[in-house]
């Protein structure tokens, strides 16, 4: 992980740390928002990374999909495919 992608993962630690266990753990999709968001910044870096789970989080809404909707490019999609 690049130091960017350290920074940008702050936030999504501090909120899976302090807010997630007040809000509850209701989320439509597996993995969940935070943790798709630290594997999205591990695995593509702070900018594409961003970039996936700020599009992941914005289908996260009641007219949105739910259901197991992996990283792309994680080893559990090539072996569904």
């Amino acid at each position: 992980m690049t130091l960017l992608s350290h920074i940008l993962a702050l936030p999504v630690r501090a909120y899976r740390l302090i807010f997630s266990p007040w809000v509850g753990f209701n989320c439509r999709y597996q993995p969940t928002c935070s943790a798709y968001a630290l594997e999205a910044l591990e695995k593509h870096g702070a900018i594409k990374g961003a970039w996936l789970a700020a599009r992941r989080i914005g289908r996260c809404h009641p007219w949105g999909g739910d259901g197991y909707d992996p990283v792309p490019g994680t080893d559990e999609q090539t072996k569904q495919d």
